[in-house]
């Protein structure tokens, strides 16, 4: 289809002058959002039964797979975030039953200096015959204050599984650091 060149100019302008109609004249942007990211070392689970560490102890693999998250403006110069943590979990040979719990947390930073954190567990049931599966976290709501001069971006979002000691330095080991 071939438009000619008054054409192409007419339809971006009428909208112009559409959208310069509406609202109160004043222009709103979406707020800035604090960043929100997986923490790489506590992304990854891999839960043993007991001492032994052969593929027959393993209860658990699981590894958080991203976060989904969205900003809108609140009341009284704040910004609101909402976000979804998702994972994938394989059921390991030495797991009991068909229910699993993944605890999770999610801090708030500024800088280096955490504000505020908070536990999770993520739920995931085994159908007979399945051994692994995804599952999405409950949506969560976040607060944050802001302002023109200091806005919601100052703040990070980190999202990691809960693991032990023993699990933090297997996935350090496996990540070579």
């Amino acid at each position: 289809m071939s438009w000619s060149r008054t054409a192409r100019l007419a339809a971006p302008l009428a909208l112009l002058a559409l959208l310069a109609g509406c609202g109160d004249g004043s222009m709103k942007f979406a707020p800035a959002c604090p960043e929100i990211s997986l923490l790489a070392e506590g992304a990854d689970l891999s839960r043993f039964a007991g001492t032994g560490r052969d593929v027959t102890d393993r209860v658990l693999e699981a590894r958080l797979t991203g976060v989904e998250g969205a900003c809108r403006a609140g009341r009284n110069d704040e910004v609101v975030t909402t976000l979804k943590v998702q994972a994938e979990l394989r059921r390991g040979p030495a797991a009991q039953g068909r229910r699993l719990q993944l605890p999770y947390f999610v801090a708030v930073l500024e800088g280096d200096r955490i504000l505020d954190r908070k536990d999770f567990v993520l739920e995931a049931n085994f159908p007979a015959n399945v051994d692994g599966t995804r599952v999405m976290g409950e949506e969560l709501e976040l607060r944050f204050p802001a302002s023109a001069e200091r806005g919601a971006a100052r703040y990070r979002v980190l999202v990691s599984l809960q693991l032990t000691a023993e699990e933090l330095a297997l996935n350090r080991r496996a990540a070579g650091r």
